[in-house]
């Protein structure tokens, strides 16, 4: 019989945001939200510079309760890197089009130029 007199108390715990079932519900959240950001022409490198209450409303919009952790996040933009780079290979392919480019706006705003 195992001694449980020194063992801590978490160690016994069950990590349920790493096992199977959540990991396999974090991947269908982002392919969820890559798709929402792919038709919108959001970019993995513009989804990294917002700031977390953008990424809430973002999610929202995309009617997917917003990740409570970064990892959904991380592979969000990860999906939106191999979508990019997949798409540079198929340009013409209807995949590669993105559905609602002019919401773009909505969600990144372009660089103001500064008066000359």
């Amino acid at each position: 019989m195992a001694d449980h007199a020194h063992t801590p108390d978490h160690a016994h715990t069950a990590d349920f945001a790493h096992n199977t079932v959540s990991a396999g519900r974090r991947a269908e959240k982002a392919r969820r939200l890559a798709v929402y950001l792919w038709d919108r022409d959001i970019s993995a490198t513009e989804l990294r510079a917002m700031p977390p209450a953008a990424l809430r409303k973002l999610a929202r919009a995309a009617q997917t309760n917003p990740p409570s952790t970064d990892e959904t996040w991380q592979a969000v933009a990860a999906l939106l890197d191999e979508k990019a780079a997949w798409a540079g290979r198929h340009p013409g392919h209807p995949a590669a089009r993105r559905a609602h480019p002019g919401e773009k706006l909505l969600w990144v705003k372009p660089p103001i130029t500064p008066w000359s």
